[in-house]
């Protein structure tokens, strides 16, 4: 199937999940989640810059704010990705231009929140958004396919990890504040990724070898979108080692839960084509779980060292 027919067989899919979302999605406003009261001048305006001992959150909290910040920055790059995967006419267009609009609201109310409260440096803050969007995004998924059916599969499991990380970053700030704007946020991530894994759920049922295919790639080349952000690799490490999002979450928590969702071990209809995929993917997942245990092991060691030194 041609990727035009497939967008137009799932489109009546892609309608009534779009009226489901619709249903839903709770009208929030980013002004409610910041505390206003604590704002003050810069030195710009007569007051005094950014100091790190301004900031209440913890080095953690710093870096998973910054990180699940800059994510939303791309928003541009992701909105011209799933245009192109998708269609601007009828409901596809009504949803890209809808979760657009919901997504750049996240942006919003985190930067309202970190610079009302000098949680980070504001000037490199700016400096970061101006190189990781200037950057973009080209290839989000790892396959360098941005057909629908990898479109679909990417978002699914990115909006799940990202609904992941936005929920434990609230719980590190150990700000009621931050917490609650992120668990806000954290509930649009999921209704977002129930609607993209709808989708793909159909496209299993329309052409199950070629779904499972793309589905397989993005899970074997899966990358945040904000890999080309300043100090990515740091921050990812900071974050995994202090439980925001690590291997185990994204096996347990993202992977798993959606093949489970869309039934991939105990479908009866694909080709000896799509069985080879599947058994390559037990393959994957099954050296993923060893990746696990490994990764869990060495973070346990080097945080045993740390709490030896400081103690």
């Amino acid at each position: 199937m041609t990727p035009t027919a497939l967008l137009a067989a799932l489109e009546p899919v892609a309608e009534a999940n779009l009226d489901r979302h619709l249903s839903l999605a709770k009208e929030w406003h980013p002004h409610d989640y910041v505390p206003w009261d604590e704002g003050r001048n810069f030195a710009a305006m007569g007051g005094i810059d950014w100091a790190p001992g301004q900031s209440r959150l913890g080095e953690v909290a710093r870096a998973a704010m910054v990180t699940n910040l800059l994510t939303e920055d791309n928003l541009p790059s992701y909105h011209r990705l799933i245009s192109e995967s998708f269609s601007r006419d009828g409901a596809w267009g009504t949803w890209v231009d809808r979760w657009t609009a919901e997504e750049n609201r996240h942006g919003i109310a985190m930067r309202d929140y970190l610079v009302v409260t000098r949680g980070v440096d504001p000037v490199a803050l700016e400096r970061a958004r101006m190189i990781c969007v200037g950057q973009g995004v080209d290839d989000p998924t790892g396959t360098g396919d941005h057909a629908v059916l990898h479109g679909v599969a990417y978002v699914t499991f990115q909006e799940l990890a990202t609904r992941v990380s936005h929920r434990n970053t609230g719980k590190v700030c150990q700000d009621p504040v931050a917490d609650r704007m992120l668990a806000r946020i954290a509930a649009d991530e999921n209704l977002h990724m129930v609607f993209y894994r709808n989708i793909c759920g159909a496209a299993l049922d329309l052409v199950p070898d070629d779904a499972l295919e793309a589905i397989v790639a993005v899970i074997e080349n899966f990358r945040m979108p904000g890999a080309g952000m300043p100090d990515f690799r740091r921050n990812s490490v900071l974050l995994a080692k202090h439980g925001i999002y690590d291997l185990r979450q994204h096996l347990d928590e993202v992977i798993l839960p959606v093949l489970r969702k869309w039934n991939i071990f105990d479908r009866t209809d694909f080709t000896p084509r799509g069985e080879r995929i599947r058994e390559n993917l037990a393959t994957f997942l099954e050296k993923l779980g060893k990746d696990v245990v490994r990764f869990e092991e060495h973070r346990d060691r080097a945080l045993a060292r740390e709490t030896a030194r400081r103690g």
